[in-house]
């Protein structure tokens, strides 16, 4: 950094924010050629350099979604611009400090590092560098394209070319490039342990935080049948059309699983893009490349929340399951291990459907694909810590995003509250959030995050004054057990 304030990097200079409580944060700072006109659903390209100082005081555009989530900018057709990244540092703190760069989350289809839950002012405030990123989401990102006119997974090729300007840039602004923590939740966890077994992203980072990691990835034939649905509703080829009719299109293909009982696994929930295992830039789902040791050298944080799904429930996307012949028909289309959903009934004695759906559902995309990732990871020679956010209680749901701004420190924060509860933070919860910051912070300094490693030690995330209601997690190990012989395999219907 010069004295002015100004931060020298590859593709030019940038000035951000002025310090504020001792941290000084650039934004939207570009880290690869808008990806459009001739760079459209191609691999990103380096950024060309600019002349004189790029004011980055501001968020960079979204990238190309429907969505309009509280509290976030959303996209504007004519917005391009998309490839981004966010740098919070501590603006006296001597370097070279650790770094934590940060992937969002949103179905593979929405969300941005803009979103109020992500700022990283408290986190570089315990002494590192924190970086968010942009990076193509919906059929733009991760959408099949035919006749090999364009590589898969182009979301994760953004986030390895984000790493990459980590690693070439991230001295300027005090990090240490050669102390990387990979962090991500739910759509941006899988994505980092995408990352964490893909070759070419080898030496970028030491350690990977996974947050609620859903599994499993896509497989090729799943993903090319989406692209054939997306490419009929718009009445186009997928490459033809626009990117605002490719939203339109894939929102009515959403809006068809959804009303077609018979359509399989994607009527429940259709998020109709993700990482694709097309055997090249990913060779498998990462789970059993975790399994076979590709990333035993990287050190894991894996956490999940206890009451997952009931977050979309709460903002209306979780389906109807009203009577136990659905409950039935949900757990046919998984493939459910005969007797699991009976094994639920048991540990929540009188139950609704409903509720047994919500919480079946949520253990099988989230919880109990996350505790495998840890098992599988220590299982192969690696370092796995593992943790369960468990605040619930008094109406509180420990529900999908309720730990990110605690381990974010953002609590305080009245537009993190709806993911919180509702309520104002108490003290409680403010000293949680601070044990939770404290433990990242430890974990991305040295990776330690503050207890001991292996799948038999479990944090569990929770406040004292806050008494948790009975539920499944109150017995883990009965939990568990009822998915032992579930095998998880890159989604094909």
């Amino acid at each position: 950094m010069t004295g002015s304030g100004v931060y020298e990097t590859a593709s030019g200079r940038v000035r951000g924010r002025a310090p504020h409580g001792g941290v000084v944060a650039v934004l939207g700072i570009p880290y690869a050629e808008p990806p459009f006109g001739e760079n459209r659903f191609r691999a990103p390209r380096p950024r060309a350099p600019w002349p004189g100082v790029r004011d980055c005081a501001e968020f960079g555009p979204v990238a190309p979604q429907s969505a309009e989530l509280p509290g976030a900018p959303v996209w504007s057709p004519g917005d391009e611009d998309v490839l981004s990244l966010n740098v919070w540092a501590p603006a006296t703190a001597p370097g070279p400090l650790p770094v934590l760069v940060w992937i969002h989350g949103g179905a593979y289809t929405f969300g941005s590092s803009a979103q109020p839950d992500f700022d990283g002012t408290a986190l570089a405030r315990t002494g590192l560098v924190v970086v968010t990123l942009n990076y193509r989401v919906g059929f733009e990102g991760f959408g099949q394209i035919p006749d090999d006119a364009g590589p898969p997974n182009r979301g994760l090729l953004d986030q390895l070319a984000a790493l990459e300007w980590v690693r070439d840039n991230i001295a300027a602004f005090g990090g240490a490039s050669d102390n990387v923590t990979l962090a991500g939740q739910s759509a941006g966890a899988t994505s980092a342990v995408c990352l964490m077994v893909m070759d070419r992203a080898h030496g970028l980072f030491r350690r990977v935080i996974a947050h609620s990691a859903v599994g499993p990835v896509f497989a090729p034939e799943l993903a090319e049948q989406v692209t054939a649905r997306v490419a009929a509703a718009a009445g186009t080829s997928v490459t033809g059309a626009t990117p605002q009719e490719l939203l339109a299109a894939s929102d009515r293909v959403v809006g068809d699983y959804r009303d077609d009982p018979g359509s399989g696994a994607l009527h429940w929930d259709p998020v109709i893009y993700g990482p694709v295992a097309d055997g090249e830039v990913l060779r498998d789902d990462p789970l059993a490349l975790v399994a076979a040791g590709a990333p035993r050298h990287i050190d894991l944080l894996v956490c999940h929340t206890t009451e997952e799904y009931w977050l979309m429930d709460a903002v209306g996307s979780a389906c109807e399951v009203p009577t136990d012949e659905r409950l039935r028909c949900f757990a046919a289309d998984f493939g459910l291990p005969s007797g699991l959903v009976d094994g639920y009934r048991a540990l929540m004695p009188g139950a609704e459907p409903y509720d047994l759906h919500l919480a079946v559902y949520g253990d099988l995309m989230f919880a109990e694909y996350s505790s495998r990732l840890a098992e599988a990871h220590t299982a192969a020679g690696g370092r796995a810590f593992l943790a369960r956010f468990d605040r619930r209680g008094g109406g509180v749901r420990a529900w999908h995003c309720a730990d990110v701004p605690f381990a974010f420190g953002n609590v305080d924060d009245e537009r993190t509250r709806f993911l919180i509860g509702g309520a104002a933070p108490t003290a409680e919860d403010r000293a949680l959030a601070h044990r939770m910051t404290s433990a990242w912070a430890g974990f991305a300094a040295i990776g330690d995050p503050g207890w001991v490693p292996g799948a038999g030690h479990v944090r569990v995330w929770e406040t004292p004054g806050r008494a948790a209601a009975p539920g499944r997690w109150t017995d883990s190990d009965a939990v568990r057990a009822l998915w032992d012989t579930y095998t998880y395999r890159p989604a094909r219907s």
